[in-house]
Formats: C-alpha cells, structure tokens, sequence
C-alpha cells in the first residue's frame, strides 16, 4: 500500500502542534491563542482523515477545503504568536514552513479535485 505523503506530513505537524501549544501553556501562561492554534493545526489531519473515508467526491472535496482553511488559520496563529513574540523565531519558521508546505499540497489537491469535475 502506498502511503500517502500530505496523510504523514499533517499527523507530523499535529504532533508539533500540539507541543508547541504544551509549551505555550505551560511557559508562557497563554491559553487562549494556544488553544486557537491547537485546535486549527490538529484539524488538518483529521479533516484529511475524514475525507479517506468521504461519502462521495464532493463529500471528499469539501473536507480537503476544510482542511485547506484550517492550514490557513493556522499560519495566521503562528504569525500572531510570532508578532506577540510568544514563540521562538526558530520554532516559528519551521513550523510556519510545515504549514506553508501543507497549505501548498492542500491548494494543488483542491486544484485537481475542481479541474477533474
């Protein structure tokens, strides 16, 4: 069986995700954007999930943008928590990098899926 690379790179990121979110709670006592990236960074993945087992292409579709959006908010997090300078520059750009890359994959999917219709 193949494995499919944005299935392992979402799981990836979540997993840091969910990290850096421990961290913000724990070090910097910030709970509200913590619990804002968490929850849109964790999403990507289980919105990528949702959609293997989709009830119809367009049921696929629409989870792949929901993901695609999720990765979108995510980034405007990790921006924020950039600018409040609530996380590490080095952590930022490689998690802000693993998002781009996500939101990159998430586009050219969607993209397919529009043009195979």
């Amino acid at each position: 069986m193949k494995r499919d690379p944005l299935r392992i790179k979402s799981y990836s990121f979540a997993v840091k995700i969910v990290n850096i979110s421990r961290l913000l709670f724990l070090e910097k006592r910030e709970y509200v954007l913590g619990k804002q990236l968490l929850r849109s960074g964790t999403s990507i993945g289980a919105q990528i999930m949702e959609a293997e087992f989709a009830q119809s292409r367009s049921d696929f579709q629409h989870k792949m943008n929901i993901a695609l959006k999720e990765a979108n908010e995510t980034n405007y997090w990790l921006c924020l928590l950039r600018d409040a300078n609530l996380i590490d520059p080095d952590k930022f750009d490689e998690l802000s990098s693993q998002c781009r890359e996500l939101i990159a994959m998430l586009v050219a999917t969607t993209k397919t899926l529009k043009m195979r219709k």
